[in-house]
């Protein structure tokens, strides 16, 4: 049977390109602040029909146009303060890198129809080797380099929509492909035409079923937790201008209406401290005499110093003084809170290189506080984005999260509320209780569902106390979610390269089979 031609591109190049484009434009509004979560289908869609088809330039043009535009606006927030440098630099990292991994993605286009030319090929396995490869290049954009920086993933996209349950069960890389793979199937479905053989239809309307009906996995109801949480609105960014405990003298005024309520534990935000309580005899004082007033420990946040290092740290306090536990942030921002080979990296912007004069440590100790018994998992800022730092948490016993952050660098953009979005879908993928404290908004309770219980609204001073519910078990995303993101990532590729091969080797075969003597008279 002779070999199946590779398919050709569903449009040509002149279209795919603006379309590509646009499908980048699209997906940026199922993401807060719009969060028009439905759009992520269309979205993904459009994407896929600019690449199918594609050779290797091509390819990479359209993935380099729908990662510019995607990412250009979509992470528009990191301009705000710094200028345009910044943001241009990490959008055009993403969109290359979005490029290169649009290539895997066209080849399978190419390669698999051609192995698996049958209805079973097309529309079941090419869209889960796609919707694979797709989920490939969000775990490499969020692993690399320095890290990586995983924002704008589609599962995130879902956490207001009835999809995000899923994510209990297959964790957020689990949801990109499921979603993803349903794109990729509705395409299929169509080039196949035929309409009217509705059993063609199955595969995708039984995805479709899952996706839908597949509830949260349940968690078991391990009581609850009083707690006081407190958003000061002090000057904490990086550019305000304060006097010295500026913003500790806000948080402290903020957390005044909670003197005499009953409490288990009082948190506040990342930067809450403007100043080291390990080191400072006054500011321990100060903390030690809050404890007392609120009758409870305190979670706080500070940046701490241990011999040369320096260290973003969540801190567990109580009136007795010091710190009984300390949890040091996991992942410090790149260019951020640390300048990764600053030697390399200063000449081509000395000023903004300059700026960044603290270089954070990278935490080792676990993302855990034992609280009166009570695990309490811990993330510190973008911390949240990172799935082994949640992952660990609840591994280790937590069962509720406390988020300290700060977001008073993106003051007028919408970056507080996409990091809210991964705190949501953190809540609903372990089936814990989420209380995500800013210095300046949007903090809020949220229950395991994803549920809001309480919140503040952005850029104003206020407090939150809240019956917090507990949860104890562990979800198959935690357990299983390391594993589901090596096969859905080293394995599509591992299928892509075997495919790639296949089509190598029979087509050499066909090349060395003599034409039968009399063929094509």
């Amino acid at each position: 049977m002779p070999l199946a031609e590779s398919p050709r591109p569903i449009v040509p190049l002149a279209i795919a390109a603006p379309l590509s484009a646009a499908a980048g434009l699209l997906l940026v509004t199922a993401y807060p602040a719009l969060a028009w979560w439905p759009m992520a289908f269309p979205a993904v869609v459009m994407a896929l029909v600019a690449l199918a088809g594609r050779r290797f330039w091509a390819a990479v043009l359209v993935g380099l146009l729908f990662g510019a535009t995607f990412f250009s606006v979509n992470l528009l927030f990191t301009a705000r303060y710094l200028g345009p440098i910044p943001w241009i630099a990490l959008s055009t990292l993403e969109a290359l890198l979005t490029a290169v991994f649009a290539v895997p993605i066209a080849l399978a286009y190419r390669w698999l129809p051609r192995v698996m030319p049958g209805l079973v090929g097309r529309l079941v396995l090419l869209p889960a080797l796609v919707a694979g490869l797709w989920t490939l290049r969000e775990q490499i954009v969020g692993s690399w380099p320095y890290g990586g920086f995983p924002w704008g993933r589609i599962g995130v996209s879902q956490v207001n929509g009835p999809f995000a349950e899923v994510a209990s069960w297959v964790g957020m890389s689990g949801l990109t492909f499921l979603v993803v793979m349903l794109c990729a199937m509705v395409i299929e479905l169509v080039r196949a035409g035929r309409f009217r053989d509705l059993r063609r239809a199955v595969p995708a309307a039984v995805l479709l079923v899952v996706l839908v009906a597949l509830p949260q996995f349940p968690t078991t109801d391990a009581g609850s937790m009083r707690v006081g949480a407190v958003q000061g609105n002090g000057p904490a960014g990086y550019f305000d201008q304060r006097a010295r405990g500026a913003v500790l003298n806000a948080q402290l005024a903020a957390s005044a209406p909670l003197f005499g309520q009953d409490m288990d534990v009082l948190l506040w935000p990342e930067g809450g401290v403007d100043s080291d309580p390990t080191t400072s005899s006054q500011t321990a004082a100060v903390l030690d005499e809050l404890s007392r007033r609120v009758d409870a420990p305190l979670i706080v946040s500070a940046v701490t110093e241990r011999g040369p290092e320096l260290f973003n740290s969540s801190l567990l306090w109580t009136a007795d003084g010091g710190p009984e536990q300390t949890y040091d942030k996991r992942h410090p921002v790149p260019f951020g809170e640390y300048v990764p080979d600053r030697a390399f990296w200063e000449p081509f912007a000395p000023d903004l290189i300059g700026l960044i004069g603290r270089e954070y440590t990278p935490g080792t100790a676990r993302p855990l506080f034992d609280l009166n018994g009570i695990g309490v998992g811990l993330a510190i800022c973008f911390d949240v984005i990172y799935d082994d730092v949640v992952w660990d948490g609840a591994d280790d016993g937590a069962e509720v999260y406390m988020f300290q952050t700060n977001n008073a660098d993106f003051r007028g953009t919408d970056e507080n509320l996409q990091q809210l979005a991964f705190a949501r879908m953190r809540a609903i993928e372990t089936g814990r209780s989420v209380v995500n404290i800013s210095t300046v908004g949007t903090s809020q309770v949220i229950a395991p569902d994803g549920a809001t219980l309480a919140e503040l609204p952005v850029d104003v001073a206020g407090h939150m106390i809240t019956d917090v519910p507990l949860r104890t078990g562990l979800t198959p995303a935690v357990v299983i979610g390391p594993a589901v993101k090596i096969v859905l990532g080293a394995g599509s590729l591992v299928a892509l390269l075997v495919a790639g091969l296949s089509v190598a080797v029979r087509s050499r075969r066909q090349r060395k089979t003599p034409t039968p003597e009399g063929a094509g008279v």
